[in-house]
């Protein structure tokens, strides 16, 4: 078969049926200011889909130090990387207060989260080392491991028992190969909401001999007393050998970071190839991010407004009998049984008869026969927000289970 023949064998249940999908389904437009009313195709929705935890997305503090970072930089200064002529005393001062607020000796400031995440993993690791992981980690963390031409062992989602059974086939054989134990797990899942079990993992190190690096991309700022993140939230943040986070979710921005003891740090700045080879995180956003970061330490009521929508919409949804999993974080996913195509008459009616926007996440993502809605609560929704979309919820609940939507024209067409 033809190399770019058979990429169309390869679509996936909608992108089957891209006619119907695209720009509805899959690649949708929202538009207008960020905020939890937006519109799609004309019409103003109440969105839950944004990573806006904090609301810092358009909070005027921040719309104004990055048009003022705008205008005194512009978007290419500093030009080239970090190694050669990118490096700046903001960018410095940033890694130095990343990594303070998160309790770690050092930090390095990363372009993207995907690449970089990827790009630190693949730095870490040679052939002789195993990796020990959760089943349910990012596509990110997945990635880099397709990369790792070592040992890698996964444990099923948050299962501590299975996990040490995989620690004990590490260790054996990193005896063998003389490697490292490198464990990775998540601060906060970002597709069921569920914290990883980080203290229980913690525990483990009085027996077996690991690091344990941490994604807490939708951790940081929303978890813990301070907002450090999720292993501040289960008393070990001291425990986590490498912890990372993107801007991407509380930060509203865009790069990312990685902190932890300064010798390690230091071997990431010249080992790292997607910062080596790749021009430094130009200055707007480098600014834009130490004014976010200090509004996230100087303003505990952004967290406190976020925890209060987040504990009203998963209180009101498990009144009215819906069924959020184990989500113990802000992520709050909804969980329904029905079929792809029902999955979209779904979604279809939820945003053009009660103008609700959220993810819908279908197969192959989650098992045959499952639709997780899945909800992002920010700081700036409001509690009328929230009794909006439960009353939605509830009448699509009803469609769905009476059949209404099996029978649909749209459904009918994905030919379930």
């Amino acid at each position: 078969m033809d190399l770019f023949e058979k990429l169309h064998t390869n679509l996936g249940p909608l992108g089957k049926h891209s006619e119907l999908s695209e720009g509805y389904f899959m690649f949708p437009k929202l538009e207008g200011d960020i905020a939890p009313r937006m519109k799609f195709k004309g019409r103003e929705v109440l969105t839950w889909s944004l990573n806006n935890y904090l609301g810092l997305a358009n909070h005027p503090e921040v719309r104004k130090a990055d048009a003022e970072a705008a205008a005194k930089w512009g978007a290419a200064y500093p030009m080239g990387a970090r190694m050669m002529s990118g490096q700046t005393d903001l960018h410095e001062q940033l890694e130095n207060e990343l990594a303070e607020f998160v309790g770690k000796e050092s930090a390095y400031l990363l372009n993207y989260g995907y690449q970089g995440i990827m790009s630190a993993i693949d730095a870490l690791l040679d052939r002789k080392d195993v990796v020990v992981y959760d089943s349910e980690c990012h596509a990110c963390i997945i990635d880099a491991l397709r990369m790792h031409l070592g040992k890698r062992y996964v444990f099923p989602h948050n299962d501590i028992e299975n996990c040490e059974k995989q620690l004990q086939r590490a260790v054996k054989l990193a005896e063998e190969t003389g490697g490292g134990i490198l464990v990775i797990t998540e601060g906060v899942f970002g597709m069921t909401g569920d914290q990883g079990k980080l203290a229980e993992i913690v525990k483990l190190k009085e027996k077996y001999p690991f690091r344990l690096l941490v994604d807490d991309a939708h951790g940081f700022g929303t978890m813990g007393k301070t907002g450090a993140g999720t292993g501040e939230e289960q008393g070990v943040q001291d425990q986590i050998d490498l912890y990372f986070s993107t801007f991407a979710k509380s930060m509203a921005s865009i790069g990312a970071f990685i902190a932890g003891d300064a010798n390690v740090i230091r071997y990431l700045k010249y080992n790292m190839r997607s910062q080596i080879f790749a021009k430094s995180l130009p200055m707007l956003l480098v600014e834009g991010a130490l004014k976010r970061l200090e509004l996230l330490r100087s303003q505990p009521e952004l967290k406190d407004n976020l925890w209060k929508i987040v504990n009203a919409l998963k209180n009101g949804l498990i009144e009215k009998g819906f069924s959020i999993g184990k989500s113990n974080s802000p992520v709050t996913p909804v969980v329904l049984n029905g079929t792809v195509g029902e999955a979209a008459t779904l979604s279809k009616d939820l945003r053009e008869t009660y103008n609700i926007f959220c993810s819908v996440v279908i197969y192959p993502v989650v098992p045959k026969g499952m639709i997780i809605l899945r909800l992002i609560p920010t700081a700036v929704h409001t509690l009328e927000d929230v009794a909006e979309t439960i009353a939605a919820f509830e009448a699509i609940k009803e469609k769905l289970t009476s059949g209404q939507y099996r029978s649909s024209e749209l459904a009918m067409s994905f030919g379930e």
